[in-house]
């Protein structure tokens, strides 16, 4: 799981990886001696999928000392840190404002021939919109809280039709 941290310290996740907070930006770091690297794969599918709503900006990949380095824009607290925030309790309609977007932001990546394959709470953050600082009580308005919700983490992401032929791709 990646978590997200105010300090400028990095913080370790599974699979090797480390994710550190710095300004307006988060880097997320793998040590280039990873038996099974996975961020130059990431990096390419942010590429690929950028432009879409609520895909994070791709700011910049490559080997930095002895890390593979990401770096998207930074983004604000996850689904799972707001739920957790607000008691495990959401309203019914900020549960339908969510699932609208969360469902918006699945079906691009199905159009663009991908599947997501890590779909959870951890992996969908809030955009830091103008209110974004605002506490929980604001949250059953969520376009007040931040503009849009963002799909991350593509570590785990598949190719599964072919654009062209919009066939399956046998797995």
């Amino acid at each position: 799981m990646l978590a997200l941290s105010r300090a400028r310290e990095t913080i370790p996740s599974p699979g090797g990886q480390y994710l550190m907070l710095l300004r307006d930006r988060i880097d997320c770091l793998e040590s280039i001696k990873t038996k099974h690297p996975q961020l130059l794969y990431e990096s390419k599918l942010y590429m690929l999928l950028q432009g879409g709503t609520g895909i994070p900006h791709l700011k910049w990949f490559g080997v930095e000392g002895e890390y593979n380095v990401m770096v998207i824009d930074l983004l604000g607290p996850s689904l799972e840190d707001l739920f957790n925030y607000c008691n495990r309790k959401f309203s019914l309609k900020t549960v339908l404002m969510l699932a609208d977007q969360l469902l918006i932001r699945v079906e691009y990546m199905h159009s663009r021939g991908f599947l997501h394959r890590d779909i959870k709470p951890d992996n969908f953050l809030m955009g830091l919109g103008r209110k974004a600082n605002q506490a929980c009580s604001s949250v059953y308005s969520l376009h007040l809280f931040a503009h849009a919700v963002y799909i991350i983490d593509y570590g785990l992401a598949k190719k599964y039709r072919d654009l062209q032929t919009h066939k399956h791709i046998p797995y």
